[in-house]
């Protein structure tokens, strides 16, 4: 979130969604806010409760007051990252106007802003999440930045693609990870990300990720096939970052895991995109080689119900 100072201070847009009269009552007890800071505008991907709770400070207040200042009626209880906020498109509006930031741009930078959130009064729902769906860390300088040094962390929902950030060498694989691990010591993981980027240009790049994903995922579960590269990769991990072993009942094997098999996975991935659509010119054993050689593996030979044997035999397009 950038904070921006505007040549005056304003007052915060009245709701005018039903009339032209600006609401009064709780939304009109909103506090100025601190001198310079205007506009707070959000980090792309941010978790909706992680932008509240900075625009909060903003006005120097806590969360909950400064949802009751804007008149939203908070249901439920919760924190980031196991649970998120949704804003009915009302509420939503109302803090895109005490923000300072057009309401389709916040939309934008908060994809789950409005998600399954009722619209027809200004109300906030904290909504529990599954592990897979929380927030991340984010990357404490793209957060210093981005907010001229207001803040020093954040949560987001990155998209997969954006696992790595490759400028501060940063990146949080699981949201038990209170703060990104640092990547700079394991330089293939930088190549990956920007490798990554191109996938995403394929039009079978998104369905082609969630298959590798799952395939790379259980061999590290397993210990199949890459497990010597996947342990020195874990282990240079551990070096930089003694916080990962420090992270509550979870094991850095398990904390690092989408991180050591992220390389890995985006070679598999941009492999199983590329294969012929609705074709079996190849074998699968013909595919198996050229996957081992882009893996630089010696050979590849999946044992019974490995999953990638599934892919190519019954699932792959």
């Amino acid at each position: 979130m950038s904070q921006t100072p505007l040549a005056a201070p304003a007052a915060a847009a009245p709701d005018t969604e039903r009339s032209h009269a600006p609401v009064v009552g709780a939304w009109a007890r909103t506090p100025p806010p601190a001198a310079g800071v205007l506009r707070i505008r959000p980090l792309p991907y941010e978790a909706t409760a992680s932008y509240l709770e900075h625009l909060a400070h903003a006005y120097r207040l806590a969360l909950p007051q400064l949802l009751d200042s804007t008149g939203i009626t908070v249901h439920a209880h919760g924190t980031t990252p196991t649970a998120e906020l949704a804003l009915s498109s009302i509420a939503a509006r109302r803090v895109a106007a005490v923000a300072r930031v057009q309401p389709a741009d916040l939309a934008l930078a908060l994809h789950r802003l409005t998600h399954h959130a009722p619209g027809s009064t200004a109300a906030a729902h904290w909504k529990p999440l599954d592990v897979p769906h929380r927030a991340v860390a984010a990357c404490t300088l793209c957060t210093r930045q981005h907010s001229r040094g207001a803040a020093g962390s954040a949560w987001v929902h990155r998209p997969w693609h954006r696992l790595v950030c490759v400028r501060h060498h940063q990146a949080a694989p699981d949201p038990r990870l209170a703060s990104p691990l640092h990547t700079g010591n394991v330089p293939e993981l930088a190549a990956a990300r920007h490798a990554h980027q191109r996938l995403t240009r394929h039009p079978r790049g998104a369905s082609a990720w969630m298959a590798a994903h799952a395939i790379t995922t259980r061999w590290y579960d397993q210990q199949q096939h890459l497990t010597d590269r996947w342990h020195r990769r874990l282990h240079h991990l551990a070096l930089a970052n003694a916080h990962l072993d420090h992270t509550g009942n979870a094991s850095a094997t398990l904390l690092a895991r989408d991180l050591v098999i992220y390389p890995e996975t985006v070679t598999l991935a941009r492999i199983l995109a590329t294969l012929p659509h609705q074709s079996r010119t190849r074998s699968p054993r013909d595919v198996l080689g050229v996957i081992a050689h882009r893996l630089q593996l010696a050979n590849l030979t999946p044992v019974t119900g490995d999953p990638l044997t599934a892919y190519l035999t019954h699932t792959r397009p």
